[in-house]
């Protein structure tokens, strides 16, 4: 069922995230290189969150959710499922917050990933993404240590947390002077997206808002020209090991059905050649989840107008070096 209307987060909730994490996350820059506007055949403004606190643009949603608890409603603190970039998250913001943190995380999940979230001080506990329900496992460890689950998109506060990084690419690219035609951006369950739509349907309702994710993997582009929420078929099955949700979030889809211009698909090949091409042009090393929006440009699935200068979201680069090396070739 729909959330209704009054139930989602609004510009204004975005606004009050951006004040709320302010002291803690990177305002990451909007960066623009001759390069890649002459491969792209316009002008292109990449937000890297590569460089955001703990490698990805999931500290934002993480650190505005967790700090507007009270730590006497949940004495065994907070309670995270994910693959690994809202592991790091919570984990490091949870941290800040004086908070106890466990995270359900796969069984594949890289490795770097899941030492980076146990750095933080997070206890992890695993589960086979194919056969069990990391939702039903973090809801019984919920209820056994009294805390409180921080769902990795489908919850207002995380939304309007990943809305800081819209916010932020709005107004830099404001006070360039450049209006943004269009903003391509990945998704998973659709938070980071949600977010990004909502601020530019406010600072700049003309500015198109893609969605990018890997081929056969594709559930929000599906459900968008379908107008309901569809599945993806397999669990597994993709290097995007960040954007493997099963289907778009209730909250998360209220949103971008109405605000989304469209889905853009990219197969794995294109994502290894943008991580190649992020490293030896950009200087940026981005995972494979936080390269399908480029990958999804460089391979011209986004039809770009004459003139137009077009956004893209490099939302996260934690990669272990091994697997970076293999991918790039």
């Amino acid at each position: 069922m729909t959330p209704p209307l009054d139930r989602l987060p609004t510009f204004a909730d975005i606004r009050d995230a951006a004040r709320r994490i302010a002291p803690y996350a990177t305002r990451t820059p909007l960066v623009e290189w001759a390069a890649l506007n002459e491969r792209v055949g316009a002008r292109v403004l990449v937000k890297p969150e590569t460089l955001q606190r703990t490698g990805s643009f999931k500290f934002r949603g993480a650190y505005n959710r967790i700090a507007q608890l009270d730590p006497a409603a949940c004495p065994g603190g907070v309670v995270a499922y994910s693959s690994g970039n809202h592991a790091q998250g919570v984990a490091a913001a949870a941290a800040l917050a004086g908070l106890p943190a466990v995270i359900v995380m796969p069984e594949d999940t890289p490795r770097m990933k899941r030492d980076n979230t146990q750095g933080y001080g997070a206890e992890v506990v695993t589960y086979d993404r194919a056969s069990e329900d990391r939702e039903e496992i973090a809801r019984a460890i919920a209820e056994e240590r009294g805390a409180v689950i921080v769902p990795p998109y489908d919850d207002p506060d995380i939304v309007a947390g990943q809305g800081t990084v819209g916010l932020e690419m709005a107004e830099d690219a404001a006070a360039r002077g450049v209006t943004l035609d269009h903003v391509v951006s990945n998704a998973s369950g659709g938070g980071l997206i949600a977010g990004i739509s909502l601020a530019f349907a406010e600072l700049s309702p003309a500015t198109r808002v893609w969605v990018a994710e890997p081929r056969g993997f594709d559930d929000h582009a599906r459900s968008l020209a379908s107008g309901r929420r569809e599945a993806n078929e397999a669990a597994t099955g993709s290097i995007c090991d960040a954007l493997l949700a099963r289907t778009p979030g209730e909250i998360t889809f209220a949103i971008n059905s109405r605000r989304l211009a469209g889905g853009l698909v990219a197969s794995d090949d294109e994502v290894r050649a943008a991580m190649a091409y992020a490293f030896s042009t950009l200087k940026l090393v981005v995972e494979p989840g936080g390269a399908v929006g480029l990958a999804a440009l460089l391979s011209g699935r986004l039809e770009i107008e004459s003139g137009a200068t077009v956004g893209v979201v490099l939302s996260g680069g934690n990669v272990d070096r091994e697997s970076f090396c293999a991918m790039i070739g």
